[in-house]
């Protein structure tokens, strides 16, 4: 017989409609804590505060402020590329699906949108093994890409900044480039930007490097910026046409698009990365970049496109349908200050995911106690909290899962709008309400 697990989350709980019945003792205790950490606490006083705490085993909610109000969730969107991954990906990343033409020379591609292809974070490389073998001397690739390089609602002049890559059928070098000066050595990565680059650092100098919007020229200036040994910006990607010429730079092969899809029966899979193992650093780093090609990759696994507008109507009509209130889902980061989505809405999707995906699961994908997104925050409570911290200019939000001293298992979610303080001050008066939950519960 199987033995179950002893985590307080590993429980199968019906999903019902939310009903609010909140003890008057327990509601008291919750309100008094609420108030004195947060909402009269003058760093909130301008902001908008939407607090939901909900214990999945009696499915009520044991506080409840403002819980059906919307607000900029900023990256706690992630939570919801996360389970539509976490849904439909598999346990691997599917780094392109392929054929070999009749002459055994040429290869064709059909691209995915996995971001972890030349990535740094990642050593293991199969499809640049695969391609790199000596008998493949020509590549076409198709990228059924129906989506727009920056998503609705980006601030468009943050366009060269690392956190904001551009989205991409067939990303490479995580779509950013990266200049790394070492004493008078300049090294440029992808090396096929050198061409496209522009002057050159002096030692002991302050140097910085900048791109216009939409173009591939970097130009490097002296006495400006900084003495940081390394810079790094975006890449115009131009819908996947630069990145067939980066690979072919970067194989030195013939590269070319393909205008036709490749029939999925035809082709045979070429997988890159364990699942968990990207989720669990776009997570953790709150990295934007792979959570937008997460989203699309979920988008042509389902729909056979790359459509970031299609796959969140088709998730929101399907398996999102049950959602307490109808949400404005966006993108896949939480870049866009257009995404509206509710306390309670979080709530309600942890629960799913724990429902669906296990919590132990969950545990390693999202960060606990002082690391990744919470670095710093809620020592000592190592094992009692994984959550998912959200951050734009005048918004903060965190929502997760508690186990509460007592061992009780919670799911909670924090939303906070146009505050006018500074996010660490508001990320602490959150720790101190939560950190009170774990103790008095």
């Amino acid at each position: 017989m199987k033995q179950l697990s002893t985590s307080p989350f590993n429980v199968i709980f019906y999903i019902l409609p939310f009903a609010i019945c909140i003890s008057c003792s327990t509601q008291k205790a919750f309100t008094k804590a609420a108030n004195e950490a947060i909402l009269n606490n003058p760093s909130f006083a301008p902001a908008h505060v939407g607090i939901s705490v909900y214990d999945p085993s009696t499915k009520k909610f044991l506080y409840n402020h403002q819980g059906s109000k919307y607000f900029v969730p900023a990256s706690n969107t992630k939570l919801f590329t996360c389970y539509a991954a976490m849904k439909y990906l598999g346990d691997s990343i599917l780094a392109a699906r392929y054929l070999i033409a009749s002459d055994n020379s040429t290869v064709l591609l059909e691209a995915t949108g996995d971001p972890t292809f030349l990535h740094p974070d990642f050593k293991n490389q199969p499809l640049l093994n695969f391609l790199q073998q000596p008998a493949i001397t020509e590549i076409g690739i198709h990228t059924g890409f129906q989506s727009e390089p920056l998503g609705r609602g980006w601030a468009w002049d943050d366009y060269p900044s690392d956190y904001m890559a551009e989205r991409d059928p067939f990303p490479m070098y995580g779509n950013l480039a990266r200049f790394v000066f070492n004493g008078d050595s300049l090294r440029i990565i992808p090396p096929a930007l050198t061409r496209a680059t522009i002057g050159t650092p002096q030692t002991g100098r302050r140097w910085d490097v900048s791109r216009e919007l939409g173009g591939h020229l970097y130009t490097i200036e002296n006495d400006k910026g900084t003495t940081a040994m390394q810079k790094t910006l975006t890449i115009s990607m131009e819908k996947g046409a630069f990145a067939a010429s980066f690979l072919a730079d970067t194989l030195h092969k013939e590269v070319n698009q393909i205008a036709d899809a490749l029939p999925i029966e035809t082709t045979k899979p070429i997988y890159s990365q364990p699942t968990d193992s990207l989720l669990k650093i776009t997570m953790h780093r709150s990295d934007n970049f792979f959570a937008e090609q997460l989203l699309l990759m979920v988008s042509q696994a389902k729909l056979g496109v790359m459509n970031d507008r299609k796959i969140v109507d088709t998730l929101l009509k399907t398996d999102l349908a049950g959602l307490p209130q109808p949400v404005k889902w966006m993108d896949g980061s939480g870049l866009s200050r257009y995404n509206l989505f509710s306390p309670n809405d979080f709530v309600w999707l942890l629960n799913k995911m724990k429902d669906e995906f296990g919590f132990e699961r969950l545990q390693v994908i999202l960060p606990g106690a002082n690391e990744g997104t919470l670095s710093g925050l809620y020592k000592g409570y190592e094992g009692r909290i994984f959550a998912k911290t959200g951050t734009l200019s005048n918004n903060v939000a965190i929502s997760g899962y508690l186990i509460t001293k007592k061992n009780k298992p919670l799911i909670f979610s924090v939303l906070v709008g146009n505050h006018q303080s500074s996010a660490s001050e508001i990320r602490k008066s959150i720790e101190k309400f939560l950190t009170g939950v774990i103790d008095n519960n």
